[in-house]
C-alpha cells in the first residue's frame, strides 16, 4: 500500500523528501486529474490532500472521504491547520481506530 500526496507545492515537496510521491495542484482540473490517477492505481491506499487544494473540488472530496478505499485525508495547507478541523492523528484515529 502506497501513500499519495496531492496539493500545495510545499506539502508535496516536503513529503517527497521522505520518499512519498505526490502531485502539485493549483487548479480544479489538475486536482480532478490527480485524483483520477490516484484512484486508478490499485497500490495507493491513502490519499492526502492539502485543505487549500481540497477546496477547489469540495463536493468530490467529501464524497471520496466516506468511501472505504482508498482512505482520503485532508491535511493542513500553507496557512496551517484550521481551528474547525480535526488533526491528522485525530482523523486517523477516528477512521482507523488506531491512535498514533
Amino acid at each position: 500500500m502506497r501513500l499519495q500526496v496531492i496539493g500545495h507545492q510545499d506539502a508535496v515537496w516536503g513529503f517527497a523528501l521522505v520518499g512519498m510521491p505526490g502531485c502539485i495542484v493549483t487548479t480544479a482540473e489538475e486536482l480532478h486529474a490527480a485524483l483520477d490517477a490516484a484512484l486508478a492505481d490499485a497500490t495507493v491506499g491513502i490519499i492526502m490532500v492539502t485543505d487549500d487544494v481540497a477546496a477547489l473540488a469540495r463536493e468530490r472530496i467529501e464524497t471520496l472521504k466516506v468511501q472505504p478505499a482508498p482512505l482520503l485525508i485532508e491535511i493542513p495547507g500553507p496557512a496551517g491547520p484550521r481551528p474547525d478541523t480535526l488533526s491528522v492523528s485525530a482523523t486517523l484515529q477516528r477512521t482507523l481506530g488506531v491512535k498514533i
